[in-house]
């Protein structure tokens, strides 16, 4: 019994611990794209609700992308610096 609890005293003292080093979480792809590109009106002559409707489509789509996208991405980059320097 004396020589188990002794063995078992070394084998607990012979352990060591290996560093563990965590990496910054990669962004999901689909967050990291750039908006769309807007429309553009390519005819000589256009009608108003046409151009109403590209203005109105091209706001929506700007402030859908930047809502979404540019504020999450600012955060993720900011936070991925401070992670890196800490290391």
């Amino acid at each position: 019994m004396k020589y188990m609890a002794i063995a078992l005293v070394m084998s607990l003292s012979a352990c060591t611990t290996v560093p563990v080093v965590a990496e910054f979480p990669v962004a999901p792809v689909v967050l990291m794209e750039r908006c769309a590109d807007l429309k553009t009106i390519s005819e000589e002559k256009v009608s108003i609700v046409d151009f109403v409707k590209t203005v109105t489509d091209n706001y929506t789509t700007y402030h859908k992308c930047s809502a979404t996208n540019s504020a999450w991405q600012e955060w993720y980059v900011k936070q991925k610096k401070i992670w890196e320097t800490v290391k």
